[in-house]
């Protein structure tokens, strides 16, 4: 008689499944699969966060030498360091080290293999028994997964929409207790699109200082501009840095959040700003100020006719004008739409245009 098999004893983390049940790419692509194949309109992606794929965001022509030179050298094809090499961590210190008032070292630079490796590190780092982090909502649930991951528990406070997104620090005093190890905030706030003000910047210091907790500042410092080149600045292929940030390269090609693609620092052919398109954001969106390239935007859905949320918002444009744009749920604020504007200007153009109709059609009538 054969023996019987045993079943699994493998159960997965529970934790960790109910983190992960809502994350961005998985809503990115249940959007994409809604599309109306029938429809010979060209799907406009306003849900994205990556500007690089667009031309009018196409990577400096001298990151790219720097990049070729790096491989071709074949210095670089070694195992390396896990914290990066020494000359990139060099460069990188010594960039960093010019907006504040002392001078870093190359030990105080860990390289990682992109945003989501660095989220590990930090949290790993920070989880111990009873433990627990001030995560801000909205946001990327990637930091909700490693928590889960690590039996960190999570905490969220505020940001205010009212005031610029800023963090609501009351909120955040009213979470902290003795077992609080930090806060996370995102600055330039993806995927608000806001700017904290330095005088915004301090108060967080300062409260942070006051209950004892680190403060993890998501994007603050930025990355070098290569879209999601593999050869962005880390490991072995971390020799590209010098090369750029000590060289002629021009400051803007350094900027905070390459992700979302900034109007003001990360246009290099000026074509966006030559297109006006920041007049066409302000009419079709009915906002004052002149718009980052991401965007949140608070849907009412008590003046459309039969639109249950933005979930629902989201995949009905998806499938009646082949236009995506991502739900608020998707980063913890219900009801709210995110915009992406990393897109070339006429096709951006067009997706607002199509936004608009999609809103008139669904309406109630007066």
């Amino acid at each position: 008689m054969e023996n019987a098999s045993k079943k699994w004893v493998f159960k997965g983390n529970k934790a960790l499944e109910a983190a992960d049940a809502i994350c961005v790419r998985g809503v990115l692509n249940m959007l994409n699969d809604n599309l109306n194949g029938d429809d010979n309109k060209p799907a406009i992606p306003l849900g994205h966060g990556d500007p690089s794929v667009f031309p009018c965001f196409r990577t400096t022509a001298i990151a790219e030498d720097a990049i070729v030179e790096a491989v071709r050298s074949a210095k670089f094809n070694c195992y390396s360091p896990t914290i990066g090499i020494l000359p990139a961590r060099r460069a990188i210190a010594a960039y960093l080290s010019q907006d504040i008032s002392y001078q870093l070292s190359p030990d105080d630079v860990y390289l990682t293999v992109g945003c989501n490796n660095s989220i590990e590190v930090i949290i790993s780092v920070l989880a111990s028994p009873s433990a627990n982090i001030l995560l801000p909502r909205p946001g990327y649930p990637m930091y909700e997964s490693r928590a889960a991951f690590s039996n960190l528990e999570v905490r969220h406070f505020d940001l205010v929409p009212e005031k610029g997104w800023q963090v609501d620090l009351d909120s955040v005093e009213a979470l902290a207790d003795e077992n609080t190890v930090a806060m996370v905030i995102v600055n330039p706030g993806n995927p608000c699109g806001s700017v904290f003000t330095c005088q915004h910047l301090k108060k967080v210091a300062e409260t942070a200082k006051k209950l004892g907790i680190f403060v993890i500042a998501d994007e603050v410092y930025g990355h070098l501009t290569f879209g999601s080149n593999p050869f962005v600045p880390m490991g072995k292929f971390g020799s590209i840095v010098p090369v750029i940030t000590l060289g002629s390269i021009s400051k803007r090609w350094i900027v905070p959040g390459w992700r979302l693609g900034w109007i003001v620092t990360c246009d290099p052919n000026g074509s966006l700003k030559k297109s006006r398109i920041a007049e066409s954001i302000r009419r079709y969106l009915n906002i004052s100020a002149d718009p980052p390239t991401v965007i949140q935007v608070k849907l009412n859905v008590s003046l459309l006719e039969d639109i249950d949320d933005d979930m629902d918002f989201c995949l009905k444009l998806a499938r009646e004008e082949s236009v995506i744009v991502l739900p608020g749920v998707a980063v913890g604020l219900k009801n709210w739409l995110r915009i992406t504007f990393a897109v070339e200007p006429s096709t951006l153009e067009e997706g607002l245009g199509r936004i608009k109709t999609f809103y008139n059609r669904h309406m109630k009538q007066q």
